[in-house]
């Protein structure tokens, strides 16, 4: 870091660090204050020079204070490291800005425009570009896996601090402006010392989904229209010959309020409000849109005439609209926002009434509402051709493209909702249903090629299964009207609000076919219809589904039933992979390889049988969960497995550190894109030697042997892991509305990944992130005579291998052996 920025850094710090203290000396008192610099000063000298015999006697110091000063310390470094981060944040958004006019004219790298320049370089052509953006889809989907430990209103705080500090970088303030901005600064610094920092309750999963909604309305609106046009001016310079738009290839998801899996507060009621309220928000967010946008189109008659689309389009308008009749009559363009306008109120009304129902004939909407997206965007792509046929461009291209955009990407339902379930539960339910129906008494005791074989004859054969009305246990009743519920959404409230069903531990292909047929008991799956609404995708998580999953997919494939169901879906197959619970099953480095291999043995075995693989990846923040910078990750795949589709989970923290702030969030888009047009035309080079595949097949497995050994075969490791991290503290915690637990074990198979990642991260041992690696790579050094220079030829040309090492490198920097020992000391034996 250049020393400019260094020093700007620090007075970032010092500003921050100085309102805390007042507020501290204020609020606390002074004695508070000095605990609080003793200590501070005390772990910055251990962090510089670390002394275990100086940890110990700062542990000591602690243990003598009492609950009231422990706790104020505590609050006051919460708040602290809240600040420094935020400071950090900022120097992110500095770093940004000043690379982007080192830059200019040119783009910045790792930029949408610094990867079509490289595609131009590398001589793709345009019409392999015109392919690729065709079929492209990248998709990032927001996940409430409790690891944002933050409330709202913290955050809401920080941002609000964020924005003053903004503030005093970019404008020039008068003295008693910037005297204001700190002032303000103070008020929020205030207001942190003076709120809950962790909930006393756990939040519900509704409170975790309007949380998603402030991210979103924080910064994707502003962000993505920015970034469409980025990639529009980058086409135009590198491939003028390309005519026609970009279509809308970048989309976002969410799971928050679709995934069930071991949550039982995610209903089919609760699904249906999570998809209202997103709903909602993004309808007002276009009624507070389109109402500016009417105060800026006075254009009138007189000077711009509308075309005859827009003469015709307002004559509908105002028959199912007499309320808007007696407005803008010479001011056409304002009138058709005030005729957009009333629909969107027609639509919200409509959505407060709705009452969903299964199974009974449903009247159809009223017209004037936007089912979907589809229809606002023609009234809006009506308006933006009048307004160029009237050489009104400056306004067809600016705001009203921006809303098209919007319209586009977020349609009428925000973020698509993906549902997830446990196969387990699949099972159980059609386990009840056959016995019921006297079709199998023990469905799940049959070998696998027989429940196979079962579903086959079911989905073929043309009556009900299920009754409608449902004489079944409480756990079969909501998977059948989870399907129902969806059905009912789809049909009644947004085509687009759901298409993903993902099944958790999927681990034969009996597991896909169950959601079929219970997708098909709902109306979801009606091939004499042509009709199949949702995309059926595993989710392997394991290192044994992971290296079953080319199988399974290949008699998937072959199955004429679900091949009917392809085709109804574009021949297209998604697939879920899974890093965290890989990874706390085998290790860090098998657990990455296995995923590697996957892709390229998935894509294989769909180009066979002509079906297009798209891979969905489950990652995580941390290292152990398959964190670590996301375009470099997608670099890493294997080559052939990105073709310009990609979805991709953004898990809890890392929500509000990549999209917390306008810069950082376009920041990161940029590289997600930059990343998946280089991976989707990969060079020659980026391809493995097939030695380098068989090294890795022997440091995986080496790696697992160690990892294992420790993890699950040393009988005392349970203990030292429940004594040496805080990993019942963790569990304890109101982060999130999910239990930390599958079901009501005490193992580690049974704890969920994020408090098993936590723990290690908290204690610093940070053992998810690399543990077995080292030994791995020690083998093979001690064992082969080219090893070393193997393993240096594999980091300097694969990016797979150069992206495994640099995360581990970086987890291993969080790493603190005096911490951690500390922590060992809270061991009995």
């Amino acid at each position: 870091m250049a020393a400019a920025a260094q020093d700007a850094l620090r007075a970032d710090i010092r500003l921050l660090g100085d309102q805390l203290g007042q507020a501290l000396r204020r609020l606390a008192g002074p004695a508070a204050f000095d605990l609080e610099e003793e200590v501070r000063a005390a772990a910055k000298a251990l962090r510089a020079e670390p002394s275990l015999e100086e940890a110990r006697r700062l542990r000591q110091r602690l243990d003598a204070l009492d609950v009231p000063a422990l706790r104020g310390l505590i609050r006051a470094f919460s708040v602290y490291f809240d600040l420094v981060n935020l400071a950090e944040q900022q120097a992110r958004v500095r770093a940004l800005r000043e690379r982007a006019r080192r830059a200019a004219p040119g783009p910045v790298g790792e930029s949408i425009g610094a990867a079509v320049r490289e595609l131009r370089a590398r001589n793709v052509s345009a019409d392999r570009v015109r392919q690729f953006l065709d079929r492209a889809f990248v998709c990032p989907v927001f996940t409430a896996h409790p690891s944002e430990a933050r409330r709202r209103t913290v955050l809401e705080k920080i941002w609000r601090v964020t924005d003053e500090l903004d503030r005093l970088e970019r404008v020039e303030l008068l003295p008693r402006e910037r005297e204001g901005a700190i002032a303000a600064i103070g008020e929020e610094v205030e207001g942190l010392w003076l709120s809950d920092l962790v909930r006393a309750h756990r939040p519900t999963v509704l409170d975790e989904v309007r949380q998603g909604l402030e991210v979103v309305e924080g910064a994707l609106f502003d962000v993505v229209p920015r970034i469409y046009r980025e990639l529009e001016t980058a086409l135009a310079e590198s491939y003028p010959e390309l005519v026609g738009g970009v279509p809308a290839l970048l989309r976002f998801g969410s799971w928050i309020g679709g995934d069930r899996d071991g949550h039982p507060n995610v209903t089919h009621g609760v699904t249906a409000q999570a998809v209202r309220l997103q709903q909602e928000a993004v309808l007002r967010y276009y009624r507070r849109q389109i109402e500016d946008l009417g105060g800026k189109l006075s254009l009138t008659d007189h000077f711009a005439p509308p075309d005859a689309a827009l003469h015709e389009a307002l004559h509908l308008d105002v028959a199912l609209l007499p309320e808007i009749a007696h407005h803008a009559a010479h001011e056409p363009y304002r009138l058709k926002c005030r005729a957009i306008a009333a629909r969107i109120d027609r639509t919200l009304a409509y959505l407060r009434d709705l009452k969903l129902s299964w199974g009974e004939p449903a009247p159809p909407p009223p017209p004037t509402v936007y089912l979907g997206g589809q229809e606002l965007h023609r009234d809006l792509t009506v308006l933006a051709d009048a307004l160029r046929r009237a050489n009104a461009t400056a306004a067809a291209s600016g705001a009203v493209q921006d809303l098209r955009r919007l319209v586009e990407v977020f349609g009428a339902h925000l973020l698509t909702l993906d549902v997830r379930q446990h196969s387990g539960r699949h099972a159980d339910a059609l386990a009840e249903v056959f016995r019921w129906a006297g079709i199998c008494p023990n469905y799940r005791q049959l070998a696998p090629d027989e429940r196979c074989a079962l579903l086959e004859r079911e989905l073929g054969n043309p009556r009900p299964l299920v009754p409608a009305h449902l004489p079944f246990s409480p756990a079969t009743v909501e998977v059948v009207q989870t399907f129902r519920t969806l059905c009912a959404i789809l049909e009644r409230q947004c085509p687009d609000a759901v298409r993903t069903y993902i099944i958790s531990m999927a681990t034969e292909p009996a597991h896909l076919l169950e959601v079929l047929l219970l997708a098909r008991e709902a109306g979801l799956f009606r091939p004499e219809d042509g009709v199949s609404r949702l995309d059926v995708v595993p989710l392997f998580e394991t290192l044994e589904a992971l290296r079953g999953a080319p199988a399974i997919l290949t008699r998937l494939f072959e199955l004429p039933a679900y091949r009917t169901h392809l085709r109804l879906r574009n021949d297209m197959q998604e697939v879920m992979i899974g890093y965290s619970d890989s990874n706390k099953e085998s290790g860090f480095l098998q657990s990455v390889w296995a995923l590697y291999r996957a892709q390229g043995d998935a894509v294989a075995a769909g180009a066979k049988a002509g079906v297009t693989v798209q891979f969905f990846h489950g990652r995580g923040g941390a290292v152990g969960r398959g964190g670590g910078p996301a375009n470099r990750a997608i670099v890493a795949q294997p080559p052939g497995t990105v073709e310009g589709r990609l979805r991709i989970t953004e898990q809890g923290e890392v929500i509000a550190d990549r999209y917390g702030h306008h810069a950082i969030a376009e920041r990161h888009l940029e590289q997600v894109l930059h990343a998946v047009l280089l991976a989707s035309f990969p060079v020659e080079d980026d391809r493995p030697d097939a030695a380098w595949e068989r090294v890795m097949d022997g440091l995986a497995a080496s790696a697992r042997r160690h990892y294992r050994a420790l993890v699950y075969e040393d009988a005392e490791f349970l203990t030292y892991f429940e004594q040496a991290t805080p990993q019942a503290e963790i569990s304890r915690l109101k982060i999130g509305s999910r239990p930390a637990r599958r079901g009501g074990a005490t193992g580690i198979n049974d704890l969920r990944a994020i408090p098993w990642v936590f723990s290690w991260m908290q204690s610093r041992h940070t053992l998810p992130g690399w543990y077995g690696l080292g030994s791995a790579m020690e083998e093979l050094v001690r064992t082969e005579p080219e090893g070393l220079a193997t393993l240096q030829a594999m980091y300097e040309r694969w990016p797979f291998w150069a992206t495994a090492l640099d995360n581990a490198q970086m987890i291993l920097a969080k790493a603190d052996l005096t911490i951690a020992r500390l922590y060992a000391d809270l061991v009995e034996d």
